[in-house]
């Protein structure tokens, strides 16, 4: 087998051992919904929100975009596992899932 690369020793290891297929496919679809930026900015709002939750109507404003996009983003994120949702009436407020991110942290620590 030839050598496609050679890493130098000096170099510290991105991950602690190898993924596994299932593991790579899994970081592999967070991470492509994470390098959209109105998405990482969404996680960072609704973050920094004093009880931790946001609704779409306290978004949009922010990120200066129209509510169907940000409601387009939240759903991906959603999707993702990186959010949950709850409809309280007409509302609907989201909260950054913390679990997702510490799964992402372990993979990639």
């Amino acid at each position: 087998m030839k050598t496609v690369a050679t890493i130098a020793s000096s170099c510290p290891p991105l991950l602690q051992q190898a993924l596994a297929p299932t593991e790579a496919d899994e970081l592999a679809g967070v991470l492509k919904v994470l390098a959209e930026p109105a998405r990482l900015r969404l996680l960072s709002l609704i973050q920094s929100q004093p009880e931790g939750e946001a609704c779409v109507c306290h978004l949009v404003e922010p990120l200066g975009l129209s509510q169907g996009t940000v409601s387009h983003h939240l759903k991906a994120l959603l999707s993702a596992g990186l959010v949950t949702r709850e409809q309280r009436g007409s509302w609907a407020y989201y909260r950054v899932a913390p679990e997702a991110l510490a799964s992402i942290r372990t993979l990639l620590a």
